[in-house]
């Protein structure tokens, strides 16, 4: 037997409508919304965005996707201005012992490192 894929359960916070917005303008497709569930993919990478608020929990949750190239990815969401439209916060590209990042505070408090590869 071997495990054939991983998808994470992702808060969403207090605004679920919003989130799914931004994960949406992030490049995120939403293939199914039930409500409080909805499941995002984007080139294989999948998680499904859980209507759930607890700000502790959120704020100790990290994710990482792999991306080609950080510093595209981090030009494309300070050109569309996600920042200032949803709240959520963006570092400095950086060098990590794994390789080049970037990182995302969403709008529920949940870190995402964007990892190039």
């Amino acid at each position: 037997m071997k495990f054939l894929s991983l998808q994470p359960f992702v808060p969403s916070g207090n605004d679920f409508k919003s989130s799914k917005e931004f994960f949406q303008e992030l490049g995120f497709t939403m293939n199914w919304d039930d409500g409080g569930y909805a499941g995002f993919e984007k080139d294989g990478c999948k998680f499904i965005l859980q209507h759930f608020t607890d700000r502790s929990f959120a704020e100790n949750f990290m994710l990482t996707v792999g991306v080609t190239n950080v510093d595209e990815f981090r030009k494309e969401v300070m050109d569309k201005q996600l920042p200032q439209r949803y709240g959520i916060r963006i570092g400095v590209v950086s060098n990590q012992p794994y390789g080049r990042e970037v990182n995302i505070i969403d709008l529920a408090g949940v870190c995402w490192h964007f990892v190039e590869q």
